[in-house]
Parts: structure tokens; sequence; C-alpha cells
């Protein structure tokens, strides 16, 4: 999985698989999820990122263990 978020334009992008998107649906105002040729969700693009979640520019990643 990958992360980037551009302050210049203020959206976070996350891809989960590195496929070519071949459809975008926005599922909510400002909120888009990308798909393959197979109908998988290859990522997402979340428009004015700072107005949706505190801080963005910052990650933080949890693995639970089972």
């Amino acid at each position: 999985m990958k992360l980037d978020y551009d302050r210049e334009t203020d959206c976070m992008t996350v891809v989960f698989i590195d496929n070519p998107v071949e459809e975008s649906d926005e599922i909510r105002p400002g909120i888009i999820l990308d798909f393959d040729v197979k109908g998988r969700m290859v990522g997402m693009e979340i428009m004015d990122a700072s107005q949706r979640m505190d801080n963005p520019a910052s990650v933080e990643f949890l693995v639970k263990a089972e």
C-alpha cells in the first residue's frame, strides 16, 4: 500500500494495488474510489484532505497481532 499527500492540491492518494485504473467512482463529494479492469478497488483519492482529517501529512500504521 502506498500513501501520497500533495499539500499543493490538498489531495491524499491511497494505492492498494499497483494496477492501472480503468474506472473511478465518486462515492461521496471529494471521495473517489479507483477500480481496475477486473473491478477490484485499487486506490482511493481524498480531496480537501486537510478538512477531513487532523494531519494528512502524518500517517500512523498499526498492525494488530492475532
